[in-house]
């Protein structure tokens, strides 16, 4: 199978990257959401219910549905981000990056020697072919996630790291760090000192923006690496209306 990113090349053109989120650890959902022409899905294995078995099923699923497997890992570790990249992922999104060394971490455990220090073994991302070594340093996105009073003061440190593709902010842990809530002037401006500090550097700034009123409020401000939502939302949300109808 040729190693072709469409997420990256996306971003790589300053256009949009439209993802939606996958938390509820069943990989039929993942491929279900990549057949629906969502360009990344994210795997969340940060706080979904998903194991490896079903996370390697998952990419499986969204690769054959014809979109590209993100995953958010756990936390910032090297062997965590491996065992991911591992499955077949094409993106990786690491939470809770607030500081420079914070980031050059991500993007040593990253790539392949020599600009990165990551492990040579594969589950899943053998099947891209005999070249993934060779292509994977060049196609896979790697997020990493400012969601803290700290990460937004340390925003142009973090985001001039090589290696670092992108950011897709956590807009609810930014509020709870800054005390103030989403769509107040502070939030806001902590979101668009990120955007800032992405535009100096050349990397894609991006956002969970969680409803289609937000992706689009994000987008005009200049986030191309965005997601719109997510299963358990729109199952819940779908279950709510279609009961509301019958029942008044």
């Amino acid at each position: 199978m040729k190693l072709v990113n469409p997420a990256k090349q996306l971003l790589k053109k300053g256009q949009v990257a439209l993802g939606a989120g996958c938390g509820m650890g069943t990989p039929v959902t993942a491929e279900i959401i990549a057949i629906s022409g969502y360009d990344w899905v994210l795997i969340d294995n940060q706080h979904g219910t998903w194991d490896r078995a079903t996370t390697s099923l998952a990419c499986m699923g969204v690769r054959a549905g014809g979109g590209v497997p993100v995953a958010r890992v756990p936390e910032n570790d090297y062997y965590a981000i491996g065992r991911l990249l591992d499955e077949g992922v094409l993106g990786i999104i690491v939470p809770m990056v607030e500081t420079r060394a914070d980031a050059e971490k991500v993007a040593f455990a990253s790539r392949f020697p020599p600009v990165g220090g990551r492990s040579i073994g594969f589950a899943g991302a053998a099947s891209y072919g005999p070249d993934y070594m060779e292509k994977i340093n060049d196609e896979l996105i790697v997020a990493i996630q400012l969601e803290s009073k700290l990460a937004i003061a340390n925003a142009e440190a973090i985001m001039s790291v090589d290696g670092i593709d992108a950011c897709w902010l956590g807009p609810a842990d930014l509020a709870a760090s800054i005390g103030y809530a989403r769509n107040t002037p502070e939030h806001d401006a902590a979101v668009k000192a990120m955007i800032a500090a992405c535009k100096k550097y050349g990397k894609a700034a991006g956002i969970a923006a969680g409803s289609i009123e937000q992706t689009k409020k994000w987008i005009a401000a200049g986030c191309t690496f965005i997601s719109m939502g997510g299963d358990r939302g729109w199952v819940a949300a779908g279950a709510t209306a279609d009961l509301a109808a019958v029942r008044g």
